[in-house]
């Protein structure tokens, strides 16, 4: 059941906002963009864009996934209070066991059994469905984030962006100047309209401790 408590704890425990890294990964944009046309004469000019950290980190994704945990904090709180329960259950067994007879051990055995497999179940289910609805999510803002890639791309003049944040992308180097993922964002938050989130408030620093005092 360990599989199933670890699922349980990181829903129960809720998903940090590390985007980049919790977004599903999704086709590259470029296989649904248009035939290509004739390119421009004079030499190429190239840009790279990390895609998934560019739709991630729009004011729209970070809006939208801290929507996506705020919709799933009651499924988290109830697989965490049958979490607890579970573990309860067992201390009360390993503390009782031996005052109590076969037939109530086995019961409880029994009980414990129960409630993990509903755990189990509970917790695969919601997984599923926050990985569903996050693909989902991601793949509509992402279609709409391709559109301002390739306006800008258009404006700027560039006939090649190529996406690094791929796990197979060809790009070895490239030069800060080439990397167009923060200008795509500005884009792209200029163009929906959706303000930044508030900021987070920084954790409180611990108190340094006081040396003791000279005799």
């Amino acid at each position: 059941m360990k599989r199933s408590l670890a699922v349980a704890v990181t829903l129960a425990s809720g998903l940090a906002l590390n985007a980049a890294a919790q977004l599903p990964s999704a086709p590259s944009p470029a296989s649904a963009a248009p035939a290509a046309t004739a390119a421009p004469a004079g030499p190429a000019k190239v840009a790279v864009i990390a895609f998934q950290v560019a739709v991630a980190q729009t004011n729209e994704g970070q809006r939208n996934f801290s929507d996506l945990q705020k919709k799933y904090e009651p499924k988290r709180a109830q697989l965490k209070a049958l979490s607890d329960e579970v573990d309860n259950l067992k201390k009360q067994l390993q503390t009782q066991g031996d005052k109590l007879s076969d037939a109530e051990r086995a019961s409880q055995t029994k009980t414990i059994d129960d409630k993990e497999k509903q755990l189990q179940r509970s917790a695969e289910d919601a997984q599923n469905d926050f990985q569903q609805e996050m693909q989902e999510m991601y793949n509509s803002l992402a279609a709409k984030v391709y559109d301002v890639l390739a306006s800008y791309s258009k404006e700027h003049g560039y006939t090649l962006v190529l996406d690094v944040a791929q796990q197979q992308s060809p790009v070895l180097y490239a030069a800060d100047a080439t990397n167009i993922t923060k200008a795509v964002i500005d884009a792209y938050n200029a163009k929906s309209g959706v303000p930044a989130p508030p900021a987070q408030p920084a954790p409180a620093a611990a108190a340094p401790k006081k040396a003791p005092a000279a005799h």
